[in-house]
C-alpha cells in the first residue's frame, strides 16, 4: 500500500506509482510537519463528478484531490480546523468551508480568494447540504437551521427549536424542493423548501426502545431514507408511500451507526441497493439492503475509520482513518471479491528435485457412468511429454488444458457444477477488462433499453436491471446491438447465470456474439438467412424425409431454426440441460450450435411428422418438449463428424477468437446503413409516439375537463335550483318576520316615547337644579372675590401707609445723623485748629530764642562755628515740621471739599427718592382707577345679558306650551322661575398717604350677574369671574413688586449715606491724630 506524505506541499501528484489492477487501497495520504509530527485531516466530501474531493486538516487548510488527474492542491489557509465541507453545485470552482468560530466562508479554489462570509450560529456548523440547483444551502447546527441563499449570500430563513431538542440534521433531498429535518426525539418532518410548509411526518416506530437517530442516507431518486442511531437496527422508509418498510438488524457487533452512506450504481437510476454502515468499532460494512445480505467491509479494529465519503459516480470511497491520514478506496475492486471464483483444484505435475515434495490434490468424488464391460475407468497419471503446437493452442488460463476438457466432458457429458463458472471462463479467455467495462456502464443506460420492462417484464427487480446494465453496455460498445430486437432473448440466460458479475456477464455474452453469432447481422432487420440455410443445407443432407415434410407444411427455416436460435435453446430447455448443451457448444467450434439446433430437429421427427399446421410448428419450437438432451448431444457430435464439406459450417464460420485484453475489439460486422436507417426510423417513431402521447395527455385532459364542466354543470343548476327554493322559503321566513318585527317596532317606538318624556322631565328637573346650584356657587365666589379684593386693598393701603412712615423716620435719622456728624466734625475741627495754633505759637516762641541765641554766638568767632553745627539738626528738624504742617493744612481743606460734595450727593439722593415716592403713589392711584372702571363695565354687561336671557327663557316656556309633550327633542335652555342673583358691591377708595399728604377715592356701586352664558350670536364681550380675578392678583402681584423694589434702592441710599459718612469720620479722626 503506496502512503502519500504531502507535508508543506502546496501541490503535486496523489500517488507517484500507477496502483495496480484488484488493488483495493489505490494510497493512503498523510501529512506530516517538519518535526515529524502528524496533522490530522477532519473531514472529506466529493465534487458533483466523483472526480475529485475535498480534504481539511485541523491546522485549517483545505485541498483539492483530483483523482482522475492523480494531482492534489492547497486551495485555502483558513487558520482554523474546519466542521464541514460541501461544494457549489451551481459555480462548480466555488466550495463551502464551515469553521470552527460558527461562521461559513464560501472561497473560490481557482483563484484562492474569499467570495463571501456568512455568519449567524451560535454553535459549530455540523453539516452543510446543497440544493441540487445549488441556489440554496442548509447550515446545520445543534441549535438552529439556517436557509441561505448562495447567490446573494443572504440568509432566507432560519429553524429556531425549543432548548429541550436538539436538530440531528437538516438537509435537501436529491432533486427535489423537499427539505427533511430530524430531531433529537426521533422524529423526522419534510418541507417545502419554497413555501416552508410541513409536507409530511414519516413514523416512527412505538415499540421498542428508542434508537436516538444519528446517521441519515438518502438515494439519489430521494425515494428512500435509511436511519440508525445507538443501536444496531436500520429503519427504511419509502419517501413515496411515507412508510416504514423494513427493519434492518445489523450483526451484535455494531452498537452504535456513526454514519450511513449509498452505494451509487450508474444503471440503478439511483435506486441504491447498497449501503455502507459505518459502526463504532470504525469498521464500515456495505449491505444489500433488499438481501440484507453483507457483501463487503472496509476498515478494522487496528486500522478503525472515523469519517467516510463516496464519490456520487460509485468508483471510489475516501475514508478518514483514526491516525488522521485519509484511505482511497477502489470501488471495483472491493466488489470484485464478491465474485471471484473457487480456487483451482487441479494441480499440475511438474518436474522438479527429488527431494521437492509433490503437491497433494483433494478431489470430490464424481459418480462415473456405468460400464458394459463391469470395468471401472481408473485414470493413470503419466509423466508430461514434451509439449508440441497442439498442446499450446489447448492450454487455457489457470493451467488447464482444453483437449483434457473436451475429453472430460465427453466421459461425463457435461462439467461439474461446482467447477462450470471458472472453467467456462477458461474455456472462452475472459479478458476482464475492468476499466473498458467502467467506461461503457458510465455511460448510463442505452436509450434503446430504456423501456425494456414493458416490453419484457420480469419478476425480479434485480434481474430486470441487470439485463438492462448488460444490455446498455453493448448497446454502447457497438451501435448495431441497440438496433438488434432479440438481443434480450439471446443475452438473457446469461444474465440470470451472472447475475452477481455484472462483468462478466457482459463478457460471455459479447464472446458469444462475436463467435457463435458469426454473420447473424448480416440482414438486419431479417433473420440470418446465410445461417439458416446452412442448417437447411445440414437437415437435407441427413434428413430429406423430414425437411419434404416441412416444405410441404409451408414451414421454412425461419420457423424451425430461428427461435432456437435466437434464443438459445433457453425456451425449450431446462436450467439443468441448458448448462450442459452449453458446456459441449463452449467446448467445440462456433458451427457446433448449428449442428445443435439441426441434432434437435431430427431428434424430434416424429411429433413434427406428425404436425401439419403452422401454429402446432411455431408451438413446438417455443415450449419446452420430451427430448433427451444426451442423445441431441451426440447427435450434435455425429452431425458435425459426418457432414460433408462443402455444406459444413465449419467452412463458412471462423474458428474461436476470445476478446482481446485491455479494450474491447471493434464490432462492425453489419450493414451500417441499416442501422443508421432503423436508428433514424426508430427516433422519428419515437417523436411520433411523444407527440401522440402528448395529444392523447390534451385529449385526456380535455376529455376530464369536459366531464368535470359537465358534472360541474349539472351540480351548478341543482344548486341553482335548491337556492331558488331556499330564497323563496327565505323570503315568506322574512316576510313574517318583518311583520313581527314591524308590531315590535311600533309597542317599543310607543314605549320609546314614554320614556324620552320622562327623560326629558327628569333632565329639565336635573337641569335647573343645576343651573341653581351653578348660580348660588358663582354668587357665593363673587361674595368672597370682592371681599378678598377690598380686603387686599385695604392691607396694600396700609402696608403703602406704613412704608411711607418708614421712609419719613429713615429721612429723619439720617437726617439728625448729619448733623450730629457735622457738629462732631466742627468740635473736633475746631480743637484741632486750637491745638494747631497752640503748638505753631509754642513753635514760633521757641524758633525766638533760637534767633536770639544765635545771634550772641555769632559775636564770639570762634564759638560760631561750633554753634552752627550743633544747630544745624535742629534747623533741618524744623523745616521738616514746617512742611508737615502745611500737608496737614492741604489735607484738612480737602477733607472740607469732600464732605461738601457728599452733602450735594445726599441731597440729591433725597429729591430722587421723593420723586420715585411720587411716581409710586400716582401708579396706584391710576391702576385703582382702571380696577374699578372694568368692575364697573362688567357689572354692567351682566345686567344686560340677564335681561336677554330673561327673555329667552319665557319665548322658551311659551313654545313649550303650544308643542305635543310626545315630541320635544330638546331642553329649555332656561325656566321662568330662575331668579337672577346680584351682588352689590360697594367700595370706597381709601386716600393713599405719601408725604403726610393722603388722597380719597370714591368707588361707585354696580350690579354684577353670576351667569356668564350668552347667546352665540351676541357681539358682547363675555367677562369671566376668573379671568378678572386672575387680572387683579395679577396686577396686585406687580404693585407689591414695585413697592418692594422702592424698599431696596431706599435701604441701598441709606447704607451709601452712612458709609460715607463712616469714612469721612474716620479720616478726620486720622488727620487729627
Amino acid at each position: 500500500m503506496e502512503v502519500t506524505d504531502i507535508g508543506n506541499k502546496e501541490e503535486g501528484n496523489v500517488w507517484h506509482r500507477k496502483p495496480t489492477a484488484g488493488k483495493s487501497v489505490l494510497v493512503t495520504v498523510a501529512r506530516t510537519t517538519q518535526r515529524g509530527k502528524t496533522v490530522r485531516f477532519l473531514h472529506v466530501t466529493f465534487d458533483p463528478k466523483g472526480d475529485s474531493f475535498l480534504a481539511g486538516d485541523h491546522h485549517g487548510n483545505i485541498y483539492v484531490f483530483d483523482i482522475s488527474r492523480n494531482r492534489f492542491r492547497l486551495v485555502q489557509k483558513t487558520g482554523q480546523a474546519c466542521t464541514a465541507l460541501a461544494f457549489s453545485l451551481h459555480r462548480t470552482t466555488e466550495l463551502l468551508v464551515a469553521l470552527a468560530d460558527y461562521t461559513i466562508k464560501c472561497f473560490d479554489k481557482d483563484t484562492k480568494q474569499l467570495v463571501s462570509w456568512m455568519r449567524g450560529h451560535e454553535g459549530a456548523v455540523s453539516s452543510i447540504s446543497v440544493h441540487s440547483s445549488g441556489r440554496y444551502a442548509i447550515t446545520t447546527s445543534s441549535d438552529t437551521a439556517q436557509l441561505w441563499d448562495l447567490d446573494t449570500f443572504q440568509r432566507k430563513r432560519k429553524l429556531n427549536i425549543r432548548q429541550s431538542f436538539c436538530i440531528q440534521k437538516v438537509f435537501f433531498l436529491p432533486d427535489s424542493n423537499t427539505i427533511v429535518s430530524c430531531f433529537s426525539d426521533d422524529s423526522i418532518f419534510a418541507w417545502e423548501s419554497d413555501t416552508l410548509l410541513c409536507k409530511y411526518q414519516l413514523p416512527v416506530p412505538d415499540c421498542g426502545p428508542q434508537i436516538s437517530y444519528k446517521a441519515f442516507a438518502v438515494t439519489r431518486d430521494g425515494k428512500r431514507l435509511v436511519a440508525g442511531g445507538r443501536s444496531n437496527l436500520l429503519h427504511l422508509w419509502c419517501l413515496d408511500s411515507k412508510q416504514l418498510v423494513r427493519v434492518i438488524q445489523m450483526h451484535t457487533q455494531v452498537r452504535t451507526v456513526r454514519q450511513l452512506e449509498f452505494l451509487p450504481d450508474s444503471l440503478d437510476r439511483g435506486a441504491s441497493q447498497t449501503i455502507g454502515v459505518l459502526s463504532q468499532d470504525g469498521v464500515m460494512r456495505f449491505i444489500n439492503i433488499h438481501t440484507c445480505k453483507l457483501l463487503f467491509h472496509i476498515g478494522s479494529h487496528d486500522n478503525a475509520i472515523t469519517i467516510v465519503a463516496v464519490s456520487p459516480n460509485g468508483r471510489h470511497v475516501a475514508a478518514i482513518m483514526d491516525n488522521g491520514s485519509i484511505n482511497i478506496y477502489n470501488v471495483q475492486s472491493l466488489t470484485q471479491k464478491l465474485n471471484k471464483p473457487p480456487p483451482s483444484r487441479v494441480a499440475v505435475v511438474s518436474d522438479g528435485d527429488a527431494h521437492q515434495e509433490l503437491s497433494k490434490v483433494r478431489s470430490e468424488v464424481v459418480q462415473r457412468p456405468f460400464m458394459s464391460s463391469g470395468r471401472t475407468q481408473v485414470k493413470i497419471l503419466r509423466p508430461p511429454a514434451v509439449p508440441t503446437t497442439d498442446d499450446k493452442e489447448n492450454e487455457l488460463p489457470a493451467g488447464l488444458n482444453k483437449r483434457r476438457l473436451v475429453a472430460l466432458l465427453k466421459a461425463f457429458g457435461e462439467y461439474p457444477a461446482k467447477y462450470r463458472m471458472f472453467v467456462w471462463r477458461s474455456l472462452l479467455c475472459l479478458p476482464e477488462n475492468h476499466a473498458a467495462y467502467s467506461s461503457l456502464t458510465d455511460k448510463g443506460l442505452h436509450s434503446a433499453y430504456l423501456t425494456l420492462h414493458d416490453k419484457y417484464p420480469i419478476k425480479s427487480h434485480k434481474l430486470q436491471r441487470g439485463l438492462q446494465r448488460v444490455l446498455s453496455a453493448l448497446g454502447h460498445w457497438a451501435a448495431i446491438f441497440g438496433e438488434v430486437e432479440y438481443l434480450p432473448l439471446v443475452a438473457f440466460p446469461f444474465v440470470k447465470l451472472f447475475q452477481n458479475n455484472p462483468m462478466l456477464c457482459f463478457e460471455v455474452v459479447a464472446t458469444v456474439i462475436v463467435n457463435w453469432c458469426q454473420h447473424w447481422f448480416e440482414y438486419l432487420p431479417n433473420p440470418p438467412l446465410n445461417i439458416l440455410n446452412m442448417a437447411e443445407n445440414v437437415l437435407a443432407h441427413h434428413d430429406k424425409e423430414l425437411l419434404q415434410h416441412l416444405v410441404d407444411c409451408g414451414i421454412t427455416s425461419q420457423l424451425y431454426v430461428w427461435p432456437l436460435l435466437e434464443t438459445l435453446f433457453s425456451e425449450v430447455l431446462t436450467r439443468e440441460e441448458w448448462l450442459r448443451l452449453f458446456d459441449n457448444v463452449f467446448s467445440n467450434h462456433p458451427s457446433f450450435l448449428i449442428m445443435a439446433c439441426v441434432a434437435y430437429i431430427t431428434r424430434c421427427r416424429e411429433p413434427l411428422l406428425l404436425c401439419s399446421q403452422k401454429q402446432d410448428f411455431s408451438y413446438f419450437f417455443h415450449h419446452r418438449n420430451n427430448l433427451d438432451v444426451g442423445a441431441m448431444i451426440r447427435e450434435a457430435y455425429r452431425l458435425l463428424s459426418s457432414t460433408p464439406a462443402d455444406i459444413h459450417p465449419r467452412t463458412l464460420l471462423s474458428d474461436f477468437a476470445p476478446l482481446t485484453k485491455g479494450q474491447y475489439p471493434v464490432f462492425n460486422h453489419y450493414p451500417e446503413f441499416i442501422v443508421e436507417y432503423q436508428s433514424q426510423e426508430r427516433e422519428k417513431i419515437r417523436l411520433q409516439e411523444m407527440e401522440y402521447l402528448c395529444e392523447r395527455q390534451e385529449v385526456s385532459a380535455l376529455r376530464t375537463d369536459f366531464v368535470r364542466r359537465q358534472v360541474e354543470e349539472e351540480a351548478y343548476y341543482t344548486n341553482q335550483e335548491l337556492l331558488q327554493k331556499a330564497e323563496e322559503q327565505r323570503r315568506n321566513n322574512l316576510a313574517q318576520e318583518e311583520e313581527k318585527l314591524t308590531q315590535q317596532k311600533a309597542k317599543l317606538a310607543a314605549m320609546k316615547r314614554e320614556l324620552k318624556v320622562k327623560e326629558l322631565q327628569l333632565l329639565d328637573t336635573s337641569r335647573r337644579r343645576f343651573l341653581k346650584h351653578q348660580q348660588d356657587l358663582r354668587a357665593s365666589q363673587i361674595q368672597r372675590l370682592d371681599q378678598e379684593i377690598r380686603r387686599k386693598m385695604d392691607l396694600r393701603e396700609q402696608e403703602s401707609a406704613a412704608a411711607v412712615k418708614d421712609l419719613e423716620i429713615r429721612q429723619m435719622e439720617l437726617e439728625a445723623q448729619r448733623k450730629r456728624l457735622e457738629q462732631h466734625l466742627l468740635k473736633k475741627q475746631g480743637h484741632m485748629g486750637r491745638e494747631v495754633e497752640n503748638e505753631v505759637q509754642i513753635r514760633m516762641r521757641k524758633a525766638d530764642r533760637e534767633v536770639e541765641s544765635l545771634a550772641e554766638l555769632l559775636h564770639c568767632p570762634e564759638t560760631n562755628m561750633q554753634i552752627l553745627e550743633e544747630c544745624l539738626p535742629e534747623a533741618r528738624q524744623l523745616g521738616l515740621e514746617s512742611d508737615w504742617q502745611r500737608d496737614i493744612v492741604d489735607r484738612l481743606q480737602q477733607v472740607n471739599a469732600e464732605k461738601e460734595r457728599k452733602r450735594e450727593r445726599l441731597a440729591e439722593r433725597q429729591r430722587q427718592t421723593l420723586a420715585e415716592e411720587e411716581r409710586v403713589a400716582d401708579t396706584m392711584r391710576d391702576v385703582a382707577g382702571r380696577k374699578w372702571e372694568e368692575v364697573t363695565r362688567a357689572r354692567a354687561q351682566l345686567q344686560e345679558q340677564r335681561k336677554a336671557w330673561t327673555s329667552a327663557d319665557a319665548d322658551h316656556q311659551r313654545h313649550t306650551r303650544t308643542r305635543s309633550p310626545g315630541f320635544i327633542r330638546g331642553l329649555p335652555l332656561r325656566t321662568s322661575n330662575t331668579a337672577a342673583v346680584h351682588v352689590e358691591i360697594n367700595g370706597a377708595g381709601q386716600a393713599l398717604k405719601l408725604n403726610t399728604t393722603t388722597t380719597a377715592r370714591q368707588a361707585g356701586t354696580d350690579m354684577v350677574c353670576l351667569n356668564s352664558n350668552s347667546p352665540s350670536e351676541s357681539t358682547s364681550t363675555n367677562f369671566s369671574l376668573d379671568r378678572g380675578r386672575a387680572q387683579l392678583d395679577s396686577s396686585e402681584r406687580e404693585l407689591l413688586k414695585e413697592i418692594r423694589d422702592l424698599r431696596q434702592k431706599l435701604v441701598a441710599t441709606v447704607r451709601d449715606g452712612s458709609s460715607a459718612a463712616s469714612q469721612s469720620v474716620h479720616t478726620l479722626s486720622s488727620v487729627s491724630q
